[in-house]
């Protein structure tokens, strides 16, 4: 089973966190520092010239709207930040804006002089100017973004974020409420900028609204029952200062919020998407729509933080298909159907103690990680069909003891399917990943930029490694991990074939077939994910395999002395960052 996982805290809002919020103040930038929010010493190096200016950077984008505020800092006044504005954001489309603003803050980014900056913001200047770059070349393809994707859209993570607002005080309680009150003006927004995309032929297709509009009915459907009642009242009794009084008013004030703001909103969202239905004049894929095929390139690098050619990434995937199934070849004396049997039998733990056992497992191979507490919830059942296996919920960065991890029942078939997804989500994977790199005390400005290649690239190389990890014999473990990267790598190459390649739903269906996939309502689901979401299966093998790469890099420099425990150890002190980042430094981390 491929395990598709969000991390919804970095990628909700995603559209105007990556081309609004990151660069509206670039301008005032240019000049240096001006804001108050976070007040700036004066500078007497680079180094500190730099900090500042990244410190300026990052108060601002985290302010920039409440979620982003909340779910990044559990104490932004520590930072400086205070009195920032309720908000939830909104959706903008205007090009020429980004791209002065990206301009201006390359040229901010210039006074630097790199020489003069120590190994861990030499780091962050070249990401940022990666990002930078990346958001300049995406500017004329604006209106080509699907806020409402169908694995990761607004329309879902919205809920799962409100329902995981924390409740530290009683002024978190009361700028909650407030949120629920924006939601209408959000989505407003939100309709406005489908709008714009249908008036240039680029709304969705009809297939794909429909799931849109599923998803946000099961949403609506739960009514009385709907999990942002009840998680609301779990939260707000936590507020140790509140009476009973006080906590009864606002369990009310919720419930009155919830069904005069967030249901209308979700009504009126069904409403303006089903005037737009039939406006999307491509069902197929982005190849398909004008300079098509150069956008996708730009998903894709963007998507996996690999500089590789899209021709590249193809070669690449056929590459590690072909080692996996030699690998698998070479095992004798078993079946991959036998091996799957195996794991089928396996005794279903909890997910605390398969956790436990994945905490001990990699001690080994793996560098120590802070201690850290750890809260397995589940999807509510109502959205089980529409939400992912798992995900992981990301900690504010000053407070790393907060971890959540999401379960979706209805996905977990089997001990093993658990176990593997726990190891995505929790050890060695994002959780472990995550907290692991917080406690190297990185520049604030690294935890507002998503590189979706790093992180779930590594969260899939954690997963891979797992299966040796289980009560499996390792014949039986290598079978059914070299056949599930083999059934990623099919969906990624179905992904730059559908995207890239122009491939239709029957030249898909006779891929699939090729490799034994022949059920043809599978296929057909496979093929509006792919195409609901660009490059998506890609930021998880991509990342993946460039892992895999750049460990048989590290290998050969090594020789005798290679160690998986130092090489692990490198990429993570480096830190979520585009690959050639990752590749240049990872050899000075050494200790």
């Amino acid at each position: 089973m491929l395990h598709i996982v969000n991390s919804y805290i970095k990628s909700i809002l995603k559209y105007q966190k990556k081309y609004i919020n990151f660069l509206a103040l670039a301008a005032g930038l240019a000049g240096m520092l001006l804001l108050s929010a976070c007040g700036a010493r004066k500078p007497e190096d680079q180094n500190q010239k730099f900090e500042e200016y990244t410190k300026e950077l990052f108060c601002s984008e985290v302010a920039s709207n409440t979620i982003n505020l909340h779910y990044t800092l559990k104490n932004p006044e520590d930072y400086g930040i205070t009195g920032s504005e309720v908000s939830l954001g909104s959706f903008e489309s205007d090009t020429d804006m980004i791209k002065v603003s990206a301009e201006n803050m390359w040229q901010s980014l210039q006074k630097f002089s790199y020489d003069g900056l120590d190994l861990q913001n030499r780091i962050t200047f070249d990401i940022l100017g990666y990002q930078i770059k990346t958001i300049e070349r995406n500017a004329d393809y604006i209106l080509y973004e699907e806020p409402l994707g169908l694995v990761s859209g607004v329309q879902t993570q919205l809920p799962v974020v409100l329902s995981e607002y924390r409740f530290y005080d009683r002024q978190d309680v009361e700028t909650y409420l407030e949120l629920l009150e924006m939601t209408e003006d959000y989505f407003d927004s939100l309709i406005k900028f489908e709008r714009e995309k249908a008036e240039k032929g680029l709304f969705m297709a009809d297939y794909a609204l429909d799931t849109v509009l599923d998803q946000c009915r099961a949403f609506l459907d739960m009514g009385d029952g709907n999990y942002l009642y009840s998680t609301f009242a779990d939260r707000v009794k936590d507020v140790k200062e509140l009476t009973k009084e006080e906590i009864s008013d606002y369990i009310q004030d919720n419930a009155l919020a919830v069904s005069d703001y967030i249901f209308p909103a979700y009504e009126k969202l069904i409403s303006a998407l089903e005037e737009l239905r039939g406006t999307g004049e491509n069902e197929k894929g982005l190849v398909y729509l004008p300079d098509g095929a150069d956008y996708y390139e730009l998903v894709v690098r963007q998507s996996t933080g690999s500089d590789r050619s899209v021709e590249e990434m193809e070669d690449l995937t056929r590459r590690q298909m072909t080692d996996d199934l030699e690998a698998m070849e070479q095992v004798l004396g078993i079946t991959t159907e036998e091996a799957q049997e195996a794991a089928a039998a396996m005794t279903q733990d909890s997910a605390e103690l398969i956790l436990s056992k994945l905490q001990d497992g990699i001690k080994a191979a793996f560098p120590e990680a802070p201690d850290t507490a750890l809260e397995i919830k589940y999807v509510p059942e109502e959205m089980e069909e529409h939400l992912s296996p798992a995900f992981y919920m990301i900690p504010a960065i000053d407070n790393t003891e907060e971890n959540v991890i999401y379960i979706n029942r209805a996905h977990m078939n089997d001990d093993l399917t658990l176990f593997t997804t726990l190891a995505h989500e929790g050890y060695p994977g994002h959780l472990y990943q995550t907290v692991y790199y917080e406690n190297t005390d990185p520049d604030p400005i690294r935890s507002v930029m998503d590189f979706g290649g790093y992180v779930e690239g590594w969260a899939t190389y954690a997963e891979m490694g797992s299966y040796y990890l289980t009560p499996l014999s390792k014949e039986q473990a290598v079978l059914l991990q070299k056949n599930s990267s083999i059934i990623l790598g099919l969906y990624a190459l179905a992904d730059m074939g559908i995207h890239y390649e122009g491939w239709s739903r029957m030249d898909t269906v006779a891929f699939f077939s090729n490799y034994g996939i022949t059920d043809a309502e599978t296929i057909e689901r496979i093929y509006e994910l792919i195409i609901g979401s660009p490059g998506n299966y890609l930021k998880y093998y991509i990342g993946y395999v460039e892992f895999l790469e750049l460990k048989k890099d590290w290998a050969e420099e090594k020789g005798t002395g290679f160690s998986q425990k130092e090489f692990h150890e490198a990429v993570l002190e480096v830190g979520p960052a585009p690959f050639d980042i990752v590749e240049k430094y990872m050899w000075e981390m050494e200790n």
